[in-house]
């Protein structure tokens, strides 16, 4: 009889990880006391700044503060018929402590967003105060504007009595409320932001390819090249980074207008004979945004070409491989982290692109930072502007995750 010899290391003693781990206690503790103030700052300066501002998006204070005696004459409506002179008399005396307080046009502004004119009637209304009669109020609001007795009116007052609303969030995926409360799909006309997230995700996603098409190859010769040829090489790369990105938008619009330098190029090398539409253009913002975007994607996956050996093709070559077989079988398939985090990381900041899409794209070349930017310098909605910037962060975290799950954290590498 034969014995089996085991080579097994030995177990541990009992008890020796959690003296290991009481041991490296006081490091951990050290390294986070280290790391507070840099946490703190950002939780200050960065996460509690955009969490306050993604709130407003459901946030919803103007009619709760404006009305509080309708909605307390609301409370027992039901929903389906004009409510009674109470509610009637109710909204009577909060518009007129609205005229003194001056929050009657805020009010209007909020149920005009759910309710196309009504701010005109709520401001119809306070105007008119003074010449209301004894008597019963509702037939005197239904002469201002006979909407006023549509109980579906009643329902967008009654509906944002709560603090908080689904509204913005639902407009921001082209959905709504309809009287009843239920939620459904808005009118083909109004569905627009889908559309336009629809067109972000594209718009960054050519970038993406772009940027890669351009800068493998870039990337490539620079790490082939001598120390000193390379070294002027990457300083051409880096050198767009020291500029301003408006200053780069700004000379790819004098570049692509219809008396630019590109038109007036092709017309002298006879490549055209008319001047091309290249301003205004998904070509324009397209070509602009894979300039800004092009070290970005170069940077990464250079950083990876120079940690291949360079022995590796010679040894493929040596045994017989051709040169593309050689190239894509041992060379390409290492470079991959360094493609994963350059593909990743311009395709991130593609998508919240706000200048080049302004100053070089038409109306249909706008993104959704554009949109954004709209809501809250000209409209001042920023429930609506919340609720889109809400929408791109969680694209954006999804389709961050989902690629990490796909390729996998451990293959990424910034360099």
């Amino acid at each position: 009889m034969t014995e089996t010899l085991s080579l097994s290391a030995p177990a541990p003693p009992a008890g020796l990880g959690a003296a290991l781990r009481r041991a490296e206690r006081p490091n951990r503790l050290r390294a986070f006391a280290l790391a507070l103030p840099a946490l703190l700052f950002l939780v200050v300066t960065f996460a509690a700044p955009i969490g306050l501002f993604l709130t407003t998006a459901v946030r919803n204070p103007e009619v709760r503060a404006v009305l509080p005696q309708t909605i307390a004459a609301l409370d027992g409506w039901d929903g389906h018929s004009t409510p009674g002179e109470e509610a009637f008399i109710a909204l009577a005396a909060d518009l007129a402590r609205a005229k003194e307080d001056n929050t009657a046009a805020a009010l209007g502004k909020r149920l005009n967003y759910e309710s196309a004119g009504m701010r005109s009637r709520i401001m119809s209304v306070v105007r008119h105060l003074g010449n209301f009669k004894d008597g019963a109020l509702a037939p005197q609001f239904a002469a201002l504007d006979p909407v006023w007795a549509s109980p579906d009116l009643w329902a967008v007052i009654k509906r944002n009595a709560s603090p908080m609303t689904p509204y913005y969030l639902l407009t921001s995926v082209d959905l709504g409320q309809d009287a009843s409360g239920g939620i459904a799909r808005v009118e083909e006309s109004q569905a627009v932001f889908l559309d336009i997230l629809g067109r972000t995700l594209w718009i960054a996603g050519l970038v993406t390819v772009a940027t890669l098409v351009l800068g493998f190859p870039t990337a490539y010769v620079v790490s082939l090249a001598p120390s000193r040829i390379a070294g002027f090489l990457l300083l051409l790369v880096l050198l767009p980074l020291w500029t301003s990105l408006l200053v780069r938008t700004t000379a790819w619009v004098v570049l692509l207008q219809t008396d630019g330098v590109i038109n007036q190029a092709l017309l002298a090398l006879g490549l055209t004979t008319e001047k091309l539409q290249l301003m205004l253009t998904r070509f324009g913002t397209v070509t602009a945004m894979t300039h800004i975007q092009l070290p970005f994607t170069i940077l990464p996956i250079l950083s990876v070409m120079k940690s291949i050996p360079e022995g590796q093709m010679r040894a493929a070559r040596s045994l017989g491989a051709p040169p593309f077989f050689a190239f894509w079988r041992v060379y390409a398939p290492q470079t991959l982290p360094g493609v994963a985090a350059g593909c990743l990381m311009t395709f991130i900041l593609s998508l919240g692109y706000y200048i080049t899409p302004a100053l070089v794209g038409g109306p249909r070349d706008q993104m959704m930072s554009n949109f954004i930017a709209t809501y809250i310098n000209r409209d001042l909605n920023w429930g609506m502007a919340a609720a889109l910037a809400g929408l791109l962060l969680v694209m954006t975290l999804s389709i961050y995750l989902a690629f990490l799950r796909l390729v996998g954290a451990e293959r990424i590498k910034l360099g």
